[in-house]
């Protein structure tokens, strides 16, 4: 009973892979680069080359497997219903997905596809504040269009519902929002990972302009650049909205932000200046 993760160095699916190998299943993790990869995994976990953009090249990596993770990605909205038609070909006989936000063509191919299946639909990521760490670095500060409330969740609670709807049955056919247990605003979050660090951070209002262009800069196209900003603008319900799916699915509470800077606060800390 294999799982295949794909994307498995990614932000969730290092994380489905880890928590897979704890609950002691065999996992085969997709990567296009099998030996960077090596090191940041278990010996038991099967490394294999490739990339869910490409499932023409999969047959191989599909061999044998029986349960799927898929984190919908940019480029996978052409090619993903055909890697999920091969997949149930191959023998995959239960599938979880993280949706790319929104029911698109994958997330509509996998509640298709006539096997099993699990929609995690997270909703802000708390590794979004990684993008922070070069400003916080090098000028002590944050810069964001807007301070509106976002009930980030952490990487890893994603993973272990995933795994939980791989694994255990009574999670076919769900659609699981995802949240951590508290929304929280730039602000709100700057102040506690400003406490972990022991550092003033501030916070510097920019346009949305600004924040798309910054986007831009990245080599993120107009028309994503222009959905991400705006989402942080118009905020849903659901995003600033605390459920407690994870610890309904998981039978533990959600990890809070300040549980996360501690696992990341070292990458924001400033660079050492050596003398002589």
């Amino acid at each position: 009973m294999t799982t295949l993760v794909t994307g498995a160095t990614g932000n969730t699916g290092r994380h489905v892979v880890t928590e897979l190998v704890r609950r002691g299943e065999p996992v085969r993790a997709l990567t296009r680069n099998p030996v960077a990869a090596a090191g940041r995994f278990p010996a038991e976990v099967e490394l294999v080359a490739g990339t869910h953009t490409a499932p023409e090249s999969l047959d191989a990596a599909l061999d044998g497997v029986s349960r799927l993770h898929i984190t919908v990605t940019a480029g996978l909205a052409e090619v993903g219903p055909e890697l999920v038609r091969r997949a149930v070909g191959a023998g995959v006989r239960r599938i979880t997905v993280v949706w790319g936000g929104g029911v698109g063509p994958v997330e509509q191919a996998v509640a298709d596809s006539g096997v099993e299946w699990t929609r995690l639909e997270p909703q802000e990521f708390m590794s979004n504040t990684l993008n922070w760490i070069e400003s916080v670095r090098t000028e002590g500060n944050v810069r964001e269009p807007y301070d509106f409330p976002s009930a980030l969740v952490h990487e890893a609670d994603i993973a272990a519902v995933a795994a939980a709807a791989l694994l255990d049955d009574g999670h076919a056919g769900r659609a699981y929002n995802l949240t951590g247990p508290e929304a929280l605003t730039p602000r709100q979050r700057i102040a506690i990972l400003s406490r972990a660090i022991r550092r003033d951070i501030v916070f510097v209002p920019i346009t949305h302009k600004q924040a798309v262009d910054r986007l831009i800069a990245t080599g993120v196209s107009r028309a994503d650049s222009e959905y991400v900003v705006g989402w942080y603008a118009a905020s849903s319900d659901d995003s600033t909205t605390v459920v407690d799916t994870v610890e309904q699915v998981t039978g533990r509470s959600a990890r809070t932000f300040a549980q996360w800077v501690v696992e990341h606060a070292e990458r924001f800390q400033a660079p050492r200046v050596t003398v002589g």
